[in-house]
């Protein structure tokens, strides 16, 4: 999964017109162009799912059909509640960018929320969202398999 979305942020690189960050020797962790650099992603990838929720307004309005065949009816409603589904996943992924954006301006972004240490330019060019160092992550999928399972 970490490979599709890695692929959808370095399209949004690309559209945003970044390459992945190239740092320098010496450069401290998280400072003001690798902050800028993020900023940068987020914003693109947050106007990007802004666009789309627009496209699906439309989409919508244009494709709402009273079709009097039930099995019309009923494939079109399943079709609307894909797409309403999908655009409440990227409406809790835009709250996730603004909550990102927030910690970047207060100087809080790229460190482990749960032990602070830096979670990597590369783990955060292929999730920018990320607030768990790869170390904690694994440790938490492994909780919630064990919660799941008892």
């Amino acid at each position: 999964m970490a490979d599709i979305k890695g692929k959808k942020v370095h399209g949004i690189l690309a559209q945003a017109g970044l390459e992945p960050y190239v740092e320098k020797e010496g450069e401290e962790y998280m400072g003001e162009a690798q902050r800028a650099h993020f900023k940068r992603i987020l914003e693109a990838w947050r106007t990007q799912l802004r666009e789309e929720v627009d496209r699906t307004v439309g989409n919508l309005q244009e494709e709402a059909e009273n079709y009097a065949d039930p099995v019309d009816r009923a494939a079109q409603e399943e079709e609307f509640a894909i797409e309403l589904r999908t655009r409440d996943r990227e409406r809790k992924l835009i709250k996730k960018i603004e909550k990102t954006l927030e910690l970047i301006e207060h100087n809080d972004f790229g460190f482990c929320e749960s032990c602070g240490i830096e979670i990597g330019i590369r783990r955060l060019e292929a999730r920018p969202t990320a607030d768990l160092c790869i170390d904690c992550k694994s440790l938490a999928e492994i909780r919630e398999k064990q919660m799941r399972g008892s």
